[in-house]
């Protein structure tokens, strides 16, 4: 009876000594759970290609894991500058031109990063159209997909050799493949020669490439880039930058072993050309970074350029502030 008393003593005592325990824990630590990684998502404005494999490099090789987050890298529904704008994803893909838009419409995204550092895009025809300048548009059909700025850069370029843009013929081809476009559609094409001009010369396709860039600067604009909202920055700037150092790595990686980063897009884009995808990727290591002091950054200039040249050209009817429209805060 003695043994039994006791312990019916005790266990009211050792609840009261854990309930004292408890009330006298520091601040917290009675409920303080461990945070897990911040889920993020990554909008791709276009199917899988190489503009993207730092971010898929980043994602495998556990640089995103080690700055606490968990990445999905999706190919997004819609538009993804809105998406982005409203917080449905965190980060994506845009382009220069996108994003001078969407700040004219007060659209609250913001350019982080130049994802390759100069204009790779222009327009390419089948060599034996005898294409060799834009004053050699005249008289030839032009296949795209029918927006103001595609018009709006022929013209522009035919300008500058006293050539006539009402003697082009302009055809509305849709997402088509640009190679399939000038084979059996249209004369000429606007292509991205890192994808589709790589593509041309694996197989056996000889094209003239007149590229944008080098017929006038102002067309040298950053595409594509990555951005965010205005918003998350603002709130959270620790997350964007924790992003970019991981994202920067990705592509350093990509810089500095093509052949590493091609294998890591392949094993999540299983579907594309494998020959295509390494070709593509040894081309873009030098274009990435180019000659800027870091990868991702952007010029003022560039910026301001681009957007006095939409204005000239009567796309925008205003010029935005071009510093509200990009950031090299992040970057490394």
């Amino acid at each position: 009876m003695h043994i039994t008393i006791q312990k019916k003593k005790a266990i009211p005592t050792l609840l009261c000594l854990l309930l004292l325990a408890i009330f006298f824990l520091p601040a917290g630590c009675a409920t303080e759970e461990v945070a897990g990684p911040d889920e993020i998502t990554i909008l791709l404005d276009w199917t899988p290609n190489t503009n993207y494999s730092g971010l898929y490099a980043a994602k495998e090789l556990g640089y995103y894991e080690e700055e606490g987050m968990k990445v999905e890298i999706i190919q997004a529904p819609g538009n993804v500058v809105p998406m982005v704008a409203a917080g449905q994803a965190e980060f994506g893909v845009s382009y220069q031109e996108e994003v001078t838009y969407a700040r004219l419409e007060n659209i609250p995204v913001v350019s982080i990063a130049a994802v390759i550092q100069n204009n790779t895009s222009g327009f390419a025809s089948l060599k034996e159209r005898g294409i060799e300048t834009p004053a050699d548009f005249e008289g030839k059909s032009y296949g795209g997909w029918g927006s103001p700025v595609e018009e709006a850069q022929i013209k522009a370029l035919m300008e500058q050799y006293d050539a006539d843009f009402e003697q082009v013929d302009i055809i509305t081809t849709g997402e088509v493949d640009s190679l399939i476009v000038i084979e059996r559609k249209a004369d000429f094409a606007w292509i991205y020669y890192g994808w589709t001009g790589i593509e041309a010369e694996l197989k056996g396709m000889e094209l003239n490439f007149i590229e944008l860039r080098k017929e006038d600067p102002a067309l040298n604009y950053y595409t594509p880039v990555l951005i965010t909202g205005e918003d998350l920055i603002a709130e959270a700037p620790d997350l964007v930058r924790r992003f970019m150092q991981a994202t920067t790595r990705g592509y350093k990686l990509a810089i500095e072993d093509p052949d590493q980063a091609a294998q890591i897009l392949l094993e999540y884009a299983p579907e594309l050309d494998e020959e295509l995808v390494i070709a593509s990727q040894e081309w873009l290591a030098d274009q990435y970074q180019a000659d800027a002091e870091i990868w991702g950054w952007q010029e003022k200039e560039i910026w301001e350029n681009y957007s006095q040249w939409l204005y000239q050209y009567g796309l925008i009817e205003e010029r935005p502030d071009v510093e509200e429209a990009f950031t090299n805060e992040f970057l490394q």
